[in-house]
Order: structure tokens, then sequence, then C-alpha cells
């Protein structure tokens, strides 16, 4: 690998499961410029979000934080101005500081929602920023240079020119960071997508997404969705193919200018996804309570640059978000990426490289959503709900569908390894927690986050609780 440090791509999308690419075993969905990149490099088939929904997943990410360090447990409502105000990550460093610190320039083409997305934050320059985390596909609402716009097109080419632009702006100079945060495949998925991607699947039987008997604690979304399944299903698929067609488009850019060999490109997702699986459409607000199901919770990541990365590896270790922030400064040659910080990730770096990289019994990811926590092993996963439950214990390697609680089972053992992966789980979560933004004590209900959290909102309130919450509450 050159010694010149690379420019990076990085791609995000938004709801995708990992399910959901040719690379990954799906024979349905069409994905072919993902599948190339996977066969160009690595691609990680443990590799698990901090949190199973957007905004508290992107904050992850960049700041190698959880969100009980970061203060981000929910997505981010922007309602009115006082809500669309709130720079939620002031006085964070992130990577892409560190980044620009080291002479890197920084461009945003697309999804920010973090707050505040009419001005730029964290060191980038360029910045096109959605205004808020979703929404239409046409006529999508952008900030260009300070200024609110309504781009007409389909908001997934929209931001794959923004990024195309900025490419050709800045190859051959300094070393460049670009984050394309795609909106898709989030919903809507009806009437919102070029036919020529919906007709790909006039014919699919979507059996790689089967709608199971519904979840007993789906909330609105699935019902929805069931209103007319198969149309959304397409949709869903359609959206995925769309972006992955933008993807190739952005993959021969960097070809055309003279510089794929000289770029590191990572395509992830923000959080899981479930088109049907467990019975509800959604991630992890799709039910209430809150879910951790692997459906929610495990991603896609890929990375590949040619001669830094060996082409076709699939890589099985458990790696969580919060290790990509020292992964990718690791891998440009930034030392010192903690900066004096408590954080809880680690490189794994020696992995992308084709170097000894093993992982014991005892190497777990965690996740968090509000007061909602998972400890995942290699074989156990255990799921807490503060303060009262129902708490959950599931044997991935005899039930990988996770179909059976065993702690309500009454089975001594499975208590046993119940209580011990709840002791692992409390030390862990002291270690890294920020008192004062503790998500354990959060009112996190799915439903958004409007203020700042815990200490930090100065007793504003800081968590939405829509209608259909309160009556589930009631239930």
């Amino acid at each position: 690998m050159s010694t010149k440090k690379p420019n990076i791509v990085f791609i995000l999308s938004d709801d995708q499961g990992a399910w959901a690419m040719g690379c990954s075993g799906n024979e349905e969905i069409i994905t072919p410029n993902l599948d190339k990149l996977a066969a160009e490099g690595m691609r990680f088939e443990n590799f698990f979000c901090a949190s199973p929904v957007c905004s508290p997943a992107r904050a992850s990410l960049l700041t190698g934080r959880i969100p009980s360090q970061h203060g981000v447990h929910d997505w981010i409502r922007d309602d009115n101005k006082k809500q669309e105000d709130i720079e939620y990550l002031a006085g964070q460093t992130a990577y892409t500081d560190i980044l620009a610190q080291e002479g890197y320039v920084c461009g945003l083409s697309g999804k920010w929602h973090l707050g505040k997305s009419s001005v730029p934050q964290k060191s980038f320059t360029h910045w096109f920023a959605h205004k808020s985390g979703g929404g239409p596909y046409y006529g999508a609402p952008f900030y260009r240079e300070g200024r609110l716009v309504y781009e007409p097109g389909y908001v997934t080419d929209v931001i794959t020119d923004d990024a195309i632009s900025f490419l050709k702006e800045h190859a051959g100079k300094q070393p460049f960071y670009l984050h394309v945060g795609y909106t898709a495949p989030h919903a809507p998925w009806l009437n919102n997508h070029p036919k020529e991607y919906t007709d790909l699947y006039e014919n699919c039987r979507f059996l790689s997404c089967p709608m199971e008997k519904e979840h007993p604690d789906s909330i609105y979304l699935t019902k929805e969705v069931l209103q007319d399944l198969r149309a959304n299903q397409i949709g869903y698929y359609a959206a995925a193919t769309a972006m992955d067609y933008n993807i190739g488009r952005i993959l021969e850019q960097l070809d055309e200018l003279g510089i794929r060999e000289e770029t590191l490109v990572i395509f992830g997702s923000d959080n899981g996804f479930s088109c049907g699986h467990h019975g509800f459409w959604g991630k992890g607000n799709g039910t209430f309570p809150i879910n951790m199901y692997e459906s929610s919770v495990k991603v896609p990541m890929i990375m590949s640059q040619p001669g830094g990365i060996e082409p076709g590896t699939v890589n099985s270790s458990l790696l969580s978000a919060y290790d990509f922030m020292p992964t990718l400064l690791d891998y440009v040659g930034i030392e010192g990426t903690d900066r004096g910080e408590k954080l809880p990730g680690k490189s794994f770096l020696p992995a992308l490289l084709g170097q000894e990289f093993h992982q014991g019994e005892s190497i777990v990811v965690m996740d968090e959503y509000g007061p909602n926590r998972m400890i995942r092993g290699t074989r156990y996963k255990f799921i807490k709900r503060y303060p009262y439950g129902p708490n959950e214990l599931y044997d991935l390697q005899e039930d990988p569908g996770e179909r059976s609680n065993l702690l309500l089972a009454g089975n001594e053992k499975d208590e046993e390894i119940g209580r011990t992966m709840n002791y692992e789980l409390e030390q862990w979560f002291i270690k890294y927690v920020n008192p004062e933004i503790d998500g354990a004590k959060e009112p996190v209900f799915g439903s958004g986050q409007i203020g700042l959290a815990g200490l930090w909102s100065k007793g504003e309130v800081s968590h939405s609780c829509d209608d259909y919450i309160k009556e589930k509450l009631k239930e």
C-alpha cells in the first residue's frame, strides 16, 4: 500500500439490512455494484450498528462514542425552528475533525441528520446536506451554501451528482474525505421510485423478505405497509437498486479520474431493517418495546482499496460501529486517535490488511437505544430493558432466528447465562457511560428526539412520545 494518505469515500445507506445485498446471499435483490465492491475488497458479515435507529447510529460512527457518550438517543426531529437549530454534537470531536487537521478536505453530500443541518459542522468544507432525515424522493429539501433549496430530481441521483462534482473538483489535489449519505432505501416506498427500477421486481416472489405473522408488538409502520405489502416490497428493493446504480456512477468516476487505487471506498448502513422479518417492518423502533433483533442491529460493511485490501475476502469477526473511527484513522496512518478520550472502540486494521486477527469467546458487541441495551457474543445475546424488562436471552447457535426467549423457559442454566451477561453488560456501560446523558434513564420511545438529553437538556423535554405509543403503554 502506498505511504501517501489515501482518499476516502464513505457511502452510507439508510435503513438497509445486512441481508439486503446480493453479495450477502440475497438472490432476489439487484445490487451488482455492491457485489463488485465486495469482490474487490473485504465484506464484514458480523458488523453491528451502535444503536438500531439512524441519528444515534450515525453519531457513533462519526465520533466513536456510544449514545450515552454523545447524547443522541433517538432519531432527531426538526418539527420547528427551535428543534432544527440544535447542534447535537457541538464540542465533540469527530474523525472528520482529525482528518482535516491532518490535511484532508472533507465533503458531505446527502444525509446528515445530527442537528442544525443548515450550517457546516465537524470540519466539512463542502456541505450539501439534507434538511431532515428522510422524506420524499422528489422535491427533497437540501442546504446548499447555507440556502434551503428543493431539488426536483430523484434524490438518489441528486446526491450522487453532488458527490461526483466534489470528486472532480478535488481529485489529484490534497487528500479528501467524501461522505455520501443516501436516504435510500428508507421509506417512502410507494410511488416514489423510477419505473426502470420498479419494473425489475414485477415478477419477484420476495422470498428473501417473507412477511411473517404480524409481531404482537409491531407499530404503525407495519400496519401501513400491510395495506399494500407487495408495492412496498417492490419500493424497498427498487430504492436499493437505484442506489446501487448510483454507487456504480461514483466508482466509474473514480476510475475516470485515475484515483481508484489511491482511494479507500467504504459502504455501510446506519442501522439494520426488517421487511417482514419477525413479522414487522422497521428497525429498533419497529416494535414497542424497542427490539434488538439481528435484522435491526446487523448492518452491511464493505471496504475496498486496490492494493491495500485483499479482494474477495469475507471477515466474520464481531465488530461494531464504535470500532469504525479508530480503524479508519489507523488505516490512513493517524496515530493517537482517542485524543485522551475514553472511547470503547478498537481498531480492526489487522483484519483489513490480511494480518492475524483472532477474537476469542469473550469478544462481545454492545448496542443501546435509550433504556434498551444489548450484549451479543459469538453464541448468546442478552437484551436488557430498564427498569422493568422484559429482558431476553437467545442462543444464536441453536436459535439463529431468535424465536425462543430462554428466560421464559425457567431453566437454571439459561438463567445463569443471563445473569452473567447482565453483569458483563452493566460493567461495560458503567465504564463508558457519561452519567449526565445516560440512555438507561432517558424516556426514549422511538418517536424521536426533540432536545438535548439528560442534564444537558437543562430540564426541557428531550424526547417525543406519539399517541400510538401512549396507547401501547396502556396495554
